[in-house]
């Protein structure tokens, strides 16, 4: 995987204007000219067509398009398209996948059908995992993966609950997995045709530079979910709680001043 620097670039050929910009600490004012409708600032901007805003991060200003550049573009539309595709236990590759989770989850044991009882030690409702992907559809299943081949020991980690001090009832770790990947999908607001918020913008931008951008972002989810889950002292029925405060903490985390890429993010750290 490619995991290359991330820049905010000043778009070439744009006329800059003066403005005003309120933004929690985020957006300031920020002094450029224009004879265009290059528009940056406040959260009044949601809904209004314009065209940029500016940011203040590692104290200078950097202007986020929503106007989106060719290559941002053809990634957002392959990252729709993904998210777009449902769970057909009928397709081959759809099945060849599930057997992949399944052997980077526990590479010594042998699957004894793609219904069994044995996913339910994954964290699965049933025997048959491909009901509970209704929700989030295959990319929640590639999330899954992505997670058990990119971060083992942190995989692991969290299906065997390891650390901390665990409930008695603990959130089923398959399910849970499929949850935070609708979670993150809501959050990004990436189906809709405008762009609604500043992270959907950020993250954007992390996309054009890193294609798994996604992934990443959700194995950091995941990994803050986990935190939050003992932080809390939570059991089974807290779920929900929980899974808002994450989406909490990374919306915080992607708006804040340093971070340009997922793995600028504090919580990246809990990754291993």
């Amino acid at each position: 995987m490619c995991k290359a620097g991330f820049v905010f670039g000043i778009m070439k050929n744009m006329r800059v204007c003066l403005f005003q910009l309120v933004f929690t600490n985020h957006v300031k004012e920020c002094p450029c000219s224009c004879a265009d409708e290059a528009s940056c600032g406040s959260p009044r901007w949601i809904g209004r067509s314009l065209s940029c805003v500016c940011i203040k991060r590692k104290g200078a200003y950097e202007r986020i398009c929503m106007n989106l550049t060719p290559v941002q573009e053809e990634r957002l539309q392959r990252l729709k398209h993904r998210m777009k595709v449902y769970f057909d236990p009928s397709r081959r590759d759809h099945q060849e996948a599930l057997k992949a989770l399944w052997h980077a989850t526990y590479p010594d044991q042998e699957l004894q059908g793609l219904i069994s009882e044995q996913w339910k030690d994954m964290g699965w409702q049933g025997r048959d995992p491909s009901t509970d992907f209704r929700g989030a559809g295959f990319i929640s299943l590639e999330n899954l993966l992505f997670f058990a081949k990119t971060f083992s020991a942190s995989f692991q980690r969290l299906l065997k609950k390891q650390c901390g001090n665990r409930a008695t009832w603990e959130y089923p770790f398959a399910v849970a997995g499929v949850n935070i990947t609708f979670m993150i999908m809501q959050m990004l607001d990436l189906q809709s045709t405008k762009p609604r918020t500043f992270v959907r913008a950020i993250f954007i931008q992390m996309l054009s530079e890193d294609e798994w951008a996604f992934d990443l972002l959700y194995c950091v989810a995941f990994v803050v979910m986990d935190k939050q889950w003992l932080d809390k002292n939570a059991s089974y029925m807290d779920f929900n709680e929980v899974l808002k405060s994450t989406r909490t903490q990374l919306e915080r985390e992607l708006m804040l001043d340093d971070v340009m890429r997922i793995e600028d993010m504090p919580s990246y750290s809990l990754l291993c």
